[in-house]
């Protein structure tokens, strides 16, 4: 049995929800598999991976590529064979041509983050196996505050793929500036003068004494690796700068998610320990949820993100496919808006604030939530980590909220 066989033979007995209803959007699709709705089809070059995202709404303007040896199929990618990673709002899929399953990850209301893989073989098992150790090894760790995440990381890849970690790695979030990013990653698009780490393994292990310049502003991989083995391609610039933010607030999603639960649990076995109403709030367990609500305020916000120096454009139509998806305020607004010149969205609230993910942040922490965005959004909260939001910024995200979020609190955004 290869070193995925045991996983994959543990289809359902693996933390399958107990919930009535599908916690995430993986266990939505097996429970349409069960039902017999679904038949996958099978190709010869790239398995059930187009089922997989059709299936699951994720478009292949999504495609972006990594070649570094930084997943569990390692041995699988190069420079030649990197992984292809898609996306969409709630989930992500991973790809490695010749790869013996295609890998998935779902935030989950219950457990934070959730991995799985779907066999690739034709006459496999069409049922998702969920990960615990072999992927939470990496993915619950200090590299994401120990709690179950998406990790994105830029390192310096030799020709091989393998990343020479003696000239250093970063993790990327939306405050890495861009020219520390995409080290083992293919880039296409392009961005203007800045200097990313993207297209390149070094000949040598001295990142400083070799010339990036030739790998800058592409738009075209065919002389880097057969393309024709992948959907597209595409590395898309825009589509990597969208999954850095969406992956971020999703860990932040998620923390929040684990951290109130932790403490409400904790609260109602102090209560009972020492006689106190059911419903009493320590001021420990208030604090917990406004420091986790916080940290989701500050990445709904785009709170620290890296400006952009010059304009970027992508090359796979993903940023136009992905604006037109709405919804918008009824005067052509929307928070799926690029801005692309200095910063990422015109309007600078993250679109997540309509997904499942939010939705099903326990009621105290987004209660903690809408009641801070509409201190920072009516102006009433002036400080450092939201002076980058303009008073149009801040009156036109307001609006839009208004006008297409649905269960805002009764008088929210009101000044």
């Amino acid at each position: 049995m290869t070193r995925f066989g045991a996983a994959v033979a543990c289809v359902l007995a693996c933390g399958w929800a107990a919930a009535d209803e599908p916690t995430n959007a993986v266990l939505r699709l097996q429970a349409r598999i069960d039902a017999g709705t679904v038949a996958f089809q099978h190709t010869e070059r790239q398995g059930h991976l187009k089922s997989l995202l059709a299936e699951l709404g994720v478009s292949d303007t999504s495609q972006v590529l990594v070649f570094s040896k930084t997943s569990f199929q390692s041995e699988k990618i190069t420079p030649k064979t990197p992984r292809a990673v898609y996306f969409t709002d709630d989930v992500y899929v991973g790809y490695v041509p010749g790869g013996e399953v295609v890998e998935l990850s779902v935030p989950d209301p219950e457990l934070g983050t959730a991995f799985y893989t779907f066999d690739q073989k034709a006459d496999g098992p069409q049922a998702f196996a969920r990960h615990t150790d072999s992927c939470l090894r990496c993915h619950n760790s200090s590299r994401t505050q120990n709690q179950p995440g998406h990790i994105l990381r830029s390192v310096f890849p030799d020709r091989s793929g393998m990343p020479v970690f003696s000239a250093g790695s970063a993790n990327v979030d939306p405050s890495t500036p861009l020219g520390d990013r995409w080290g083992g990653w293919y880039v296409t698009g392009t961005h203007g003068k800045v200097k990313h780490r993207g297209n390149w393994a070094l000949a040598g292990k001295n990142p400083d004494a070799e010339d990036r310049t030739p790998n800058q502003n592409l738009t075209d991989l065919k002389d880097r690796f057969p393309v024709a083995e992948y959907l597209t391609p595409h590395s898309d610039i825009v589509a990597l700068l969208v999954l850095e933010h969406q992956t971020d607030l999703h860990n932040r999603l998620s923390r929040a998610t684990l951290i109130a639960t932790e403490a409400l649990r904790h609260q109602e076995l102090l209560n009972k320990e020492l006689k106190e109403k059911p419903d009493h709030r320590w001021a420990s367990t208030t604090r917990r949820i406004e420091l986790a609500a916080e940290e989701v305020v500050r990445g709904l916000l785009f709170s620290g993100e890296a400006k952009l120096e010059d304009a970027v454009k992508g090359t796979s139509g993903f940023a136009e496919q992905f604006a037109k998806r709405g919804p918008d305020d009824g005067r052509g607004r929307s928070l799926r808006q690029f801005d692309l010149t200095t910063r990422l969205f015109k309007y600078p609230c993250s679109y997540l604030v309509y997904s499942r993910a939010f939705d099903d942040l326990p009621a105290e922490v987004r209660a903690v939530v809408w009641k801070r965005m509409d201190e920072i959004l009516t102006g009433r909260d002036q400080s450092a980590a939201f002076a980058h939001l303009s008073a149009a910024d801040r009156t036109a995200v307001r609006e839009i909220l208004v006008a297409t979020k649905k269960g805002l609190p009764a008088g929210w955004g009101e000044k």
